[in-house]
């Protein structure tokens, strides 16, 4: 800060200018690139749903490539440029923006833009990703259920612009931050995945047909999840409608809320408006996210502590007979599915991993006697709870350190405004 502070008082004494991106650079669209396109080995490209799995990172190797007729023809980005995804059904990843580093062109999709500058491409992405912008962002972003923010728009929205020694500074101290968080991470999401493994194997031989007919000394059934549920899901309700959020006090479950195996409240929540066309679940629904880059690690599973709506990302699910079968046997089941979920989900491709609903209803649930089914809860809850116990500070510190460091870049990129004569 020392150095920052040093260059701002040499450099722009009487504080920085705002400028927006469209006095600073140009901006590409891209052009139709499906996935279809997709081939082993030609010319690199970026799909936009891709630049979420490279979110505020510096690429030198694209994820894709295409054949060459078809690079001929894409728009592309140079290297230097900032490839920003501009549409999504949620407002959180509109704009999520990658510096292209790699030592050619690479062509990009329609969904996407290319935005060249001369000022420094890392400074404008780490600009891109703060509170400042994100706040424009819902400004000017349009759209239902896909949201959209057009390079037209793009091109209103406002930084700060200091001189490019200001910029290299902090783009050196956000990067070796960003690089120390990661380790940070890594290290305790390790620590977290050692504790998930201990106890999944344990739920996993519990939850074995032989274990339950040992316990139930007797055979039992195996039915697909359709056979013994009800599956149904939801829908984002139009953003660009302050009516559907503001003020709303019904639980709306998305896939950033499916953290722990109770679900007691949700980090959005919509008016009676947002929720007419959507249904209220009862407590004790099952809610599984089946859309979602955090399918790539696990596959997140809880139960509804109160009445909630949920998103076009979650399925939720409830015995149709709890004569049969209880709804928290039935979620651990479901938990318990989740590897071979996930491999499904892998298989079928896609720029963001989702489990096709076909394979989803075939989940095979073993249905043994109720006084076993309890037992096996009861067992599955009490080592549940002691492993959430020991779990449960490593996200809420991940989460902390990530809190922590967008403050603190959020504080960096704050600057005092200069004034420009008309």
């Amino acid at each position: 800060m020392t150095q920052i502070n040093e260059l701002l008082s040499s450099l722009c004494p009487n504080g920085v200018e705002y400028k927006k991106l469209g006095e600073i650079g140009t901006f590409t669209r891209g052009s139709g690139i499906q996935k279809r396109d997709f081939v082993e080995d030609g010319k690199p490209c970026i799909h936009y749903g891709q630049i979420y799995t490279q979110y505020g990172m510096a690429v030198t190797k694209a994820i894709s490539s295409i054949s060459e007729e078809h690079f001929a023809k894409a728009k592309k980005a140079v290297p230097g440029d900032i490839v920003i995804a501009i549409t999504s059904e949620n407002i959180e990843d509109v704009c999520a923006p990658l510096v292209w580093e790699g030592n050619t062109p690479v062509a990009i999709s329609g969904h996407s833009c290319a935005f060249h500058t001369q000022e420094n491409p890392r400074y404008i992405a780490y600009c891109i990703l703060g509170e400042r912008f994100q706040q424009q962002k819902t400004k000017f972003a349009q759209g239902t259920k896909v949201i959209e923010m057009k390079p037209a728009e793009l091109a209103k929205a406002e930084i700060p612009v200091p001189p490019l020694e200001v910029q290299r500074e902090i783009v050196r101290i956000l990067d070796s931050f960003v690089e120390l968080e990661a380790e940070l991470e890594a290290e305790l999401e390790a620590e977290l995945e050692a504790r998930r493994m201990q106890y999944t194997y344990y739920r996993d031989q519990l939850l074995s047909r032989e274990n339950l007919e040992i316990m139930a000394n007797d055979t039992i059934d195996v039915e697909p999840l359709k056979a013994v549920a009800s599956i149904h899901g939801g829908h984002t309700p139009p953003k660009a409608d302050p009516a559907n959020y503001t003020a709303g006090d019904i639980l709306w479950v998305t896939s950033k809320d499916v953290k722990t195996p109770n679900l007691t409240d949700t980090g959005i929540r919509i008016t009676e408006k947002g929720a007419s066309s959507l249904t209220l679940y009862p407590a004790g629904t099952i809610v599984v996210v089946v859309r979602s880059g955090i399918l790539k690690r696990y596959l997140p599973v809880a139960q509804l502590m109160k009445p909630a709506t949920v998103n076009q990302d979650i399925k939720a699910i409830y015995p149709h007979n709890g004569e049969q079968l209880l709804p928290r046997f039935l979620f651990h089941c479901i938990a318990a599915s989740g590897k071979r979920l996930l491999e499904i989900g892998h298989r079928a491709g896609g720029t963001v991993d989702s489990i096709p609903a076909a394979d989803f209803e075939k989940t095979p649930i073993p249905v043994p006697p109720l006084p076993v089914q309890q037992q096996v809860v009861d067992v599955l809850d009490r080592f549940d709870a002691l492993t959430s116990s020991l779990t449960d500070g490593l996200p809420a510190e991940i989460e902390a350190r990530r809190r922590q460091y967008e403050y603190y870049r959020d504080r960096l990129l704050d600057f005092p405004r200069r004034e420009v004569d008309s």
